[in-house]
């Protein structure tokens, strides 16, 4: 028996062991119970969420204790605040498996569509698997297109576009962790209304006003010759707090957003690279959204950086989640490169940094594709040939292989485990 157990051979038939959690959970259950309800807050803000969310069955009023919205965001809070390194912190992993991509009319479309699981991995020295993710089936049935693209997260909501080819008005707010999901009304600026478009989303946190808010902006291309060669772009905010959208009260400064070289959300504020047509010069900037304020401003990115045709851009957040990055391809005929930029002091110019260049690796000169800076500083790559995963450590200039395939279009976010949309009674659960 004592080898079995040095062995690490359970003992217990997989009946016995679901008794034997039952009946520790059930002995834990009625230890809580007997405690002054003062203090249960105190105990339950430690939990993690997959025991809260058992715990609202309890009673009535730890039911009403764990979904009050107070409640939930103290939790996330308490959380993030805890800054404990040994804390497992998660990423997002969102790969499209397909026989290829087209791009008719510059618009991306999946061709012969496969799969595309999601899932969350440990953000650790080796990407290790925390979990499968399900899929809400519900949502399957709204498609438009082959499946949704991750537009980015923010704590524990997923914000998920049904814009990979046609155009559509699926949008949703997702929350793997306690099974639930918000679809959002459709915007009023479509296609029937308002002609052709570019449209660039963003998801971000409203401290001031404790409210996740979700930020469109659509670009006009029917009507230069009303605004004397330049699109307009009309704004619209979703506040889930309201439910419902908004135009903004400030105007998008004149410029063209880009929406497939990323989004992320730092220091309050949602980013994207954007663009100024001066005549024949095309200048990139990353343009700020803060949520709280709804108001713009511009970040200059580094004054030595020079673009052309055959340059590929992607923002993402810095390492300590103080700042933004930018990763900076080139592959042309006669330059081949990626370079990886840090912004060391948020919304300073000057502090721009090159951390690195990385030139064609194997006998095939393939050029990676960056996705993301990890928390250790290291950053997530996508191999340009097997499509694989692999993290770049940029001292030592090392890549480690993780074992997963990115599929034809993969996005890495990080994710922080929240109770959020428990305590929507409109959100649908699965």
């Amino acid at each position: 028996m004592w080898d079995d157990c040095y062995e690490r051979k359970s003992l217990l038939t997989p009946a016995s062991a679901s008794k034997l959690c039952l009946s520790i959970s059930n002995v834990i259950t009625n230890w809580l119970k007997s405690l002054p309800q003062e203090i249960i807050p105190n105990i339950l803000i430690r939990l993690p969420i997959k025991s809260l969310i058992k715990f609202t069955s309890v009673s009535k009023s730890w039911n009403a204790t764990i979904k009050n919205p107070t409640f939930i965001r103290t939790h996330l809070t308490h959380k993030l605040n805890l800054n404990d390194q040994s804390a497992p912190h998660l990423l997002l992993l969102h790969s499209v498996h397909s026989e290829g991509l087209s791009f008719p009319l510059g618009v991306r479309h999946i061709t012969g569509f496969k799969q595309d699981p999601y899932s969350l991995h440990f953000d650790n020295n080796d990407v290790s698997l925390f979990s499968e993710v399900e899929f809400p089936a519900g949502l399957k049935k709204e498609m438009i297109n082959p499946c949704f693209r991750v537009v980015g997260t923010c704590d524990g909501l997923v914000f998920l576009a049904d814009d990979l080819g046609r155009y559509c008005y699926n949008f949703v707010l997702w929350n793997p962790c306690v099974r639930k999901y918000v679809m959002l009304p459709k915007p009023s600026v479509r296609f029937s209304t308002h002609g052709g478009y570019e449209v660039c989303l963003g998801l971000g946190y409203d401290a001031l006003g404790k409210d996740y808010k979700v930020v469109r902006l659509t670009t006009l291309l029917e009507q230069r010759s009303v605004f004397g060669g330049r699109c307009q772009t009309l704004a619209q905010v979703y506040s889930l707090a309201n439910g419902s959208w908004g135009w903004l009260r400030s105007d998008v400064p004149p410029c063209g957003v880009v929406n497939d070289l990323g989004q992320t959300f730092v220091n309050g504020a949602v980013h994207w690279l954007a663009v100024h047509l001066e005549g024949d010069d095309v200048n990139y900037f990353v343009l700020a959204f803060d949520v709280g304020s709804e108001s713009f401003r511009e970040v200059m990115l580094p004054k030595t950086f020079k673009m052309d045709s055959a340059v590929e851009l992607r923002l993402s957040v810095s390492g300590d989640k103080k700042s933004i990055g930018l990763f900076v391809r080139c592959k042309s005929e006669t330059d081949c490169f990626l370079d990886i930029w840090v912004m060391r002091e948020y919304c300073v110019e000057k502090s721009w940094t090159k951390l690195m260049i990385l030139t064609p690796q194997g006998p095939k000169r393939s050029l990676p594709e960056a996705l993301l800076f990890r928390r250790n500083g290291e950053v997530v790559l996508v191999l340009e040939d097997s499509r694989e995963l692999v993290s770049l450590e940029l001292v030592s200039k090392q890549f480690k292989s993780l074992g997963i395939s990115g599929g034809q279009v993969c996005s890495v976010d990080w994710y922080e485990e929240c109770l959020v949309l428990l305590d929507r009674k409109d959100a649908t659960s699965y």
